[in-house]
């Protein structure tokens, strides 16, 4: 049986509670990773293959014993070109090279702006050569998420199809070479599932309201660690107040119990399969509604969307083609929903070849429709946690409940830190303290010579 250590915040087969997510941050800020990460476990996962998450725990030091442990360490990333990922990426970079076993980098991207200025450097350009030089000498190439990032990591000197490839997002292939977008009929009486960025510009996030009032059977779905938290307890506002982002309890959406946030993938993709349309400016919120069969519609606002959108031929309008008089009736006459299908075998050929020429096993390794799937049937074993409704549809004993637990799992986490810093800083003024009486004793032998060179005879 081999052991493969992956990163992720979550396996698809833990049920972590919601407190246990907010205090351990097990999405890794947004809940969209674990859609990549569920393909990923899907596809590896055979019947003579482990897979375990890190938790998102980069520790150099524990390199041994990864060594020691596992078979191979598998990277799927989103966007870690960027200036607030580089601390993780040196992290990675110092732990990999202490590796011995092959480490497997599936999917990375650049973040920038939709119009991304290639021939300009970036400030994190160093960290990323060295990250990408140490996988590269732990594997046969790197997976990227479109040609934007390739282009980016050609122009810091790394061959196209010889050190980077571009795969798309696993999250595409998370069921397979086929996929299937049903026909819907949608009215004004559908049920609409939508998501949204703050991020996004003025007139998407006016466009994605106008939706909303447009089609009042919507559910929001959420994807940020801060929204988790407040569609769980109510606490705090992620914003100020703002007319076309729900970003308080008080909120019609929230008040009115049209939000969901979901724990797992499972129930996020049977719930979208309820729905008739799927649209909004979150990737992996529209991509996990294509993958489950549900017509979508993405509004990319950087670099990082647009690539993968334009790689996979999902189904979306840029922002700047839409006005303070669209709405979103006119995107659905006009879309063609099942654009993804006419890309998704070559690309899930090309993902298939790239997991090929780096060793690694998979369900697909026969043929493209596997008798078995080993997640699957572990999945079906156990009993997934369903999404967190607002709070302020709750009855007063679950009110409670949810802040006792949370209340006291803060508290214990808290707890935890703070004698991990008291350690922390014990060891440094051991350190310290030794650093200064070396530094003493060499000032003594300094000044002993010193003095000896000026004595007089």
């Amino acid at each position: 049986m081999k052991e493969i250590l992956i990163r992720s915040g979550i396996s698809p087969l833990d049920t972590f509670d919601a407190p246990h997510m907010i205090v351990n941050n097990s999405i890794g800020g947004n809940v969209g990773n674990l859609v990549y990460a569920f393909s990923v476990f899907r596809t590896l996962m055979t019947e003579e293959t482990m897979i375990t998450p890190d938790y998102y725990d980069i520790d150099p030091d524990k390199a041994d014993e990864i060594n020691e442990k596992y078979s191979c360490y598998i990277i799927p990333l989103a966007d870690a070109f960027r200036n607030d990922f580089v601390p993780s990426l040196r992290k990675y970079t110092k732990l990999i090279k202490k590796l011995t076993i092959p480490v497997v980098v599936i999917g990375v991207g650049l973040r920038a702006p939709f119009e991304p200025k290639l021939n300009e450097s970036f400030p994190f350009d160093e960290d990323v050569k060295a990250f990408v030089s140490a996988v590269l000498e732990k594997s046969a190439m790197i997976g990227v998420r479109g040609e934007i990032t390739s282009q980016y990591l050609s122009k810091l000197g790394f061959r196209e199809n010889i050190d980077h490839t571009v795969i798309g997002c696993p999250s595409m292939y998370a069921f397979g070479r086929e996929l299937q977008i049903r026909e819907t009929n949608i009215t004004t009486d559908s049920m609409v599932c939508v998501n949204s960025s703050r991020l996004s510009p003025k007139n998407v996030l006016d466009f994605i309201t106008r939706g909303m009032e447009d089609f009042p059977n919507h559910y929001f779905i959420p994807q940020w660690l801060k929204e988790m938290r407040l569609t769980f307890a109510g606490a705090p506002a992620i914003a100020g107040s703002s007319k076309n982002y729900p970003v308080a309890i008080s909120h019609p959406t929230y008040m009115n119990n049209r939000v969901r946030f979901f724990l797992n993938v499972s129930t996020w993709l049977d719930f979208l399969k309820q729905a008739d349309l799927s649209f909004g400016a979150r990737l992996h919120g529209n991509i996990a509604a294509t993958i489950a069969g549900t017509p979508s519609i993405l509004i990319p606002k950087d670099a990082r969307m647009r690539e993968l959108a334009e790689y996979h031929n999902l189904t979306h309008v840029n922002a700047n083609e839409i006005t303070s008089k669209t709405r979103l009736s006119d995107l659905i006459e006009k879309s063609d929903f099942k654009a993804p299908i006419k890309t998704q075998a070559g690309n899930f050929d090309k993902f298939i070849s790239f997991l090929n020429k780096n060793n690694l096993e998979h369900i697909y390794k026969d043929n493209h429709t596997p008798a078995r799937v080993p997640l699957d049937e572990k999945l079906a074993e156990i009993q997934p946690l369903p999404p967190i409704s607002p709070i302020s549809s709750c009855d007063l004993q679950e009110i409670t409940e949810r802040w006792e637990n949370l209340y006291l799992l803060e508290s214990a986490n808290k707890d935890e830190r703070l004698k991990e810093l008291q350690t922390k800083l014990s060891e440094k003024d051991r350190t310290i303290k030794k650093l200064q009486g070396t530094l003493n004793r060499k000032s003594v032998r300094f000044a002993l010579k010193t003095a000896n060179k000026f004595s007089f005879r």
